[in-house]
């Protein structure tokens, strides 16, 4: 029995437990992508074919199973996902979960937001949605349906962080984040508006600080508002001026 057809038995049982499915087939076919994916440690379909038994002679029968898989419109990609990482956080509820919100552009025609889960320096994909934007510049709107959803499926975490990059810094997603309950770290643009002690505002790239210097400012508003207040964490980097939350 080859190492792939082990895993392939150890899978299967465990994706029946865990995951919903509306046919066991489409099961049995993740079952052998996934252990075909581990086997040879590689994204490439043809790189697949060695380790997966099928009476097909050519290779492009391979890749067209996989193919029929991904466009197959009764396969539940969430339902099939979702138990499975929920399952595999169910350990970290007593230690503080990470979250990275991010954006992938994709043939400079769609753009992916995604939500993961920062685990060993990796991000594993909780949920994600894709839009035809040609930018990976997006409105609160568009991946606020992420957030509200991720909330409601890790209510049992109580010590959650979200990590974004500064497109993400704007006054509606930190009065959501304030509201969830939820830390946040954002980062910030250099043409951000600070309010602290003094009676003006002042952007932020203004305020000197050497290379290797960090500093901690404490109840900041944000914006020419100054409306929403946080924790600013300062730190330079290779002569540029970067801050945190």
């Amino acid at each position: 029995m080859s190492a792939s057809t082990q895993l392939y038995d150890q899978l299967l049982p465990f994706l029946r437990q865990h995951s919903r499915y509306k046919d066991l087939r489409h099961l049995k076919t993740l079952a052998w992508m996934v252990s075909a994916l581990i086997c040879s440690g590689q994204l490439s379909l043809p790189a697949w074919e060695p380790y997966v038994p099928s009476r097909a002679t050519q290779a492009q029968s391979f890749e067209r199973r996989w193919h029929r898989f991904f466009i197959n419109r009764f396969i539940d990609v969430k339902g099939l996902y979702l138990p499975l990482v929920l399952l595999a956080l169910t350990n970290w509820r007593a230690h503080q979960l990470y979250l990275a919100l991010d954006t992938t552009m994709l043939w400079n025609r769609y753009c992916m937001i995604h939500l993961s889960v920062v685990c060993c320096g990796r991000a594993v994909p909780l949920l994600w949605r894709v839009l035809e934007h040609e930018s990976a510049m997006v409105a609160f709107d568009e991946y606020r349906p992420l957030l509200r959803r991720a909330r409601w499926l890790l209510r049992r975490h109580p010590n959650t962080m979200l990590l974004a990059d500064r497109g993400f810094a704007n006054h509606d997603l930190t009065s959501w984040l304030q509201a969830s309950g939820w830390h946040y770290c954002l980062r910030i643009a250099c043409d951000v508006h600070l309010h602290g002690p003094c009676r003006h505002p002042l952007k932020y790239k203004r305020c000197g600080l050497l290379k290797g210097e960090a500093t901690l400012y404490e109840n900041v508003g944000l914006w020419q508002d100054g409306e929403h207040r946080c924790n600013l964490a300062w730190q330079p980097c290779e002569g540029r001026r970067n801050p945190g939350r």
